[in-house]
């Protein structure tokens, strides 16, 4: 019989870049998650941009995660 062909998993990134955009994207998502936001984030002062520390901090992190799905999506990883 005939060995059934093996086919590479769709979930783990095949180029170089892939595989940064996927911990970059892990790195930042971590950010806005628990641990880190009610550690680390959980701030009032400073104002910035006239929001609180933490609605900046996540505003800036979000936006890095949109700018890593659009530098993946031009870079056609």
């Amino acid at each position: 019989m005939a060995e059934s062909p093996r086919y590479r998993s769709h979930l783990l990134p095949r180029t170089r870049d892939g595989r940064v955009a996927v911990v970059t994207y892990l790195a930042l998502f971590a950010l806005c998650m628990p641990p880190v936001t009610h550690q680390v984030l959980n701030r009032i002062e400073p104002w910035i941009l006239g929001m609180p520390f933490l609605y900046a901090a996540l505003l800036f992190v979000y936006v890095g995660l949109v700018g890593v799905l659009v530098w993946t999506y031009r870079r056609g990883v």
